[in-house]
């Protein structure tokens, strides 16, 4: 069965499934995604050469029907849909439940609120026929659960490389994580110390990302390289806070998981058995 999950910032929310009160009479997640075709010419060239394609941001309708009781009923489920698909509150979330058990969700705002259409051969005293429009800035569908993963020097169940450059001495400590989405998904690391000049890479893409400070025993450094709310914070044992994001090593970057296997490692000048680096991300799709 078909269920769609709206909750708004205030953390409300209402169902809407096959069954009443509000029962959809459309699929709303059968939608197509725009992308914006990206090219460049040069002079005298025929036709033009492909750069980029950019998936564009999603709409989504909402159509059900307000099944009431009565006509006070009505008014009460009616008050119910105003309130929470308030516009002036923000950023919500649709979350949509599929007929094979798989669950996705998407950030959203409610771009038009809720309209009541009147015509008179599916509108009664106990139907409503009600129509909510929905923005989505993140066109990306992503999983309602965090994957995490763990790298440390002991770990039952799993067996990591270690590696071990005459040079530098420094242990290795990979770890494979599949990115299972359509595209490629960021990614918050935490590395718990102690570490020197902390460093995670993606060998499968060639990346790396190097914080130049010190970590003690029950520091904890947190990267997060999500577009447009990426940080690098150092929390120290005393509980404060320190930016530092202009400790970063200048040939780093925010990487991301590319779609499928990808190889993560870890190493610092000063490796310890009580070090730990847990990796957390959410799958994303361009469709449900």
């Amino acid at each position: 069965m078909e269920q769609v999950i709206f909750t708004n910032s205030r953390g409300e929310s209402i169902t809407f499934s096959r069954f009443a009160p509000f029962k959809l009479t459309s699929r709303v997640f059968s939608d197509g995604v725009h992308a914006k075709v990206v090219t460049q010419r040069s002079p005298y060239q025929d036709g033009v050469t492909y750069v980029d394609g950019q998936i564009q941001e999603r709409g989504i309708q909402l159509e059900f029907l307000i099944v009431a009781e009565n006509k006070n009923h009505m008014a009460q489920l009616r008050r119910k849909i105003s309130s929470i698909f308030n516009p002036k509150l923000g950023m919500g979330e649709l979350e949509c439940h599929l007929h094979d058990g798989i669950k996705r969700k998407v950030d959203c705002v409610v771009e038009i609120a809720p309209s009541f259409p009147k015509e008179k051969e599916t509108r009664t005293t106990r139907v409503q026929p009600c129509l909510v429009s929905l923005f989505c800035p993140s066109p990306y569908w992503v999983d309602t659960y965090t994957t995490s993963r763990q790298m440390s020097y002991v770990m039952g169940g799993y067996k990591f490389s270690l590696r071990l450059p005459v040079s530098f001495s420094k242990r290795s400590f990979q770890r494979g994580i599949v990115n299972e989405g359509d595209v490629e998904t960021p990614v918050s690391i935490e590395f718990k110390g102690p570490a020197q000049n902390p460093t995670v890479y993606n060998r499968t893409t060639g990346e790396f990302i190097r914080v130049k400070r010190d970590l003690s025993e029950n520091d904890i450094l947190h990267i997060d390289t999500t577009f447009g709310k990426k940080r690098v914070e150092i929390v120290r044992a005393s509980g404060r806070v320190e930016n530092a994001f202009h400790y970063i090593d200048l040939a780093s970057s925010f990487f991301q998981l590319v779609p499928g296997p990808n190889t993560l490692e870890y190493n610092s000048n000063n490796d310890s058995s009580k070090t730990r680096v847990t990796v957390t991300y959410k799958n994303r799709y361009v469709g449900v």
